[in-house]
């Protein structure tokens, strides 16, 4: 069966503070935000008909504008109360949300500033993002020839729409190429990330993830650098050469659509999905359905 477009499917979008049938979402082709990139969005992760960590994304929402120099008008909690709703609204039992928000069409010039700023948030059923065959047994990366920028030169604290153009042509170049997605380096030739998704490596007993100076830190990152402590598993924030890639025994990578994905391999360098692997990615869905769990009985 064909899954429906996004642009023509039932039920509502919450859009500038009020419910809208799906299909009548709609913006202005002159949209400075499309024009220029000013726009910034999330993903987030319902499980059990829960979002999971839905403040912290809210939040990161707020922030990712500033970084873009434009603000939310509206409060994080009522960004929470309108994804709630919506997600209740929709039926999603375990899904993704993608809050959005943009400069809007008051100019059509490089000056953001007078632009009026919206908001919209919409929620639709979405296992998984990989096969479940691949969830299981990993996916191949392949080394982009496309670089994160350096901090300077482009707004890389923010989850900002006009940085996703790296990730496009990474993954659309990945998939002609074979691989299930794309490893980038950094504007030094460090190992940077995958194109939606923060990367692990393992050596030994020691887990190793590159320093976040000039990509997203990721909720999901944060969440399984937590738990790998509580594990006691030994966590090492550095600097990490491509060179060093045949050195690791396991590598994953996190997000909160990919959640604790294996890969087994990038470029020739083949891994195993080991022991650390599989602690961390039956530790991560035990916690979100146990938080949706507990946030259900409160």
């Amino acid at each position: 069966m064909t899954t429906p477009a996004l642009d023509d499917r039932d039920g509502h979008i919450w859009l500038d503070g009020r419910f809208v049938p799906w299909r009548d979402a709609r913006l202005h082709v002159l949209t400075h935000g499309l024009h220029y990139g000013g726009g910034v969005f999330e993903g987030e992760r319902v499980y059990d008909g829960h979002v999971f960590k839905l403040t912290e994304h809210s939040q990161r929402l707020h922030d990712s504008a500033r970084e873009l120099g434009f603000s939310i008008p509206f409060s994080v909690a009522e960004l929470d109360g309108a994804t709630l709703e919506l997600v209740a609204r929709q039926g999603i039992g375990d899904g993704y949300v993608r809050p959005v928000a943009w400069r809007g069409s008051e100019q059509i010039g490089v000056a953001g500033a007078g632009t009026s700023v919206h908001v919209a948030i919409a929620t639709w059923e979405w296992p998984h993002v990989f096969s479940a065959d691949a969830k299981n047994s990993g996916i191949r990366l392949g080394t982009s020839r496309w670089r994160r920028p350096a901090p300077d030169t482009a707004p890389v604290r923010a989850k900002a729409a006009s940085l996703y153009n790296i990730c496009t042509l990474a993954r659309d170049a990945a998939d002609a190429a074979g691989f299930d997605d794309a490893l980038l380096l950094d504007y030094r030739g460090l190992v940077a990330e995958a194109t939606g998704a923060n990367i692990f490596l393992v050596a030994g007993e020691e887990l190793h993830t590159p320093t976040a100076d000039c990509f997203l830190a990721g909720i999901t990152r944060a969440t399984v650098l937590d738990l790998a402590r509580e594990l006691g598993i030994r966590v090492v924030e550095r600097d990490v050469r491509p060179e060093e890639l045949g050195g690791f025994d396991e590598c994953f990578l996190t997000g909160t659509a990919y959640e604790v994905q294996p890969v087994r391999s990038i470029d020739a360098h083949e891994y195993t999905v080991g022991r650390t692997t599989t602690a961390l990615k039956e530790a991560y869905t035990g916690l979100v359905h146990t938080t949706n769990r507990t946030a259900a009985l409160r």
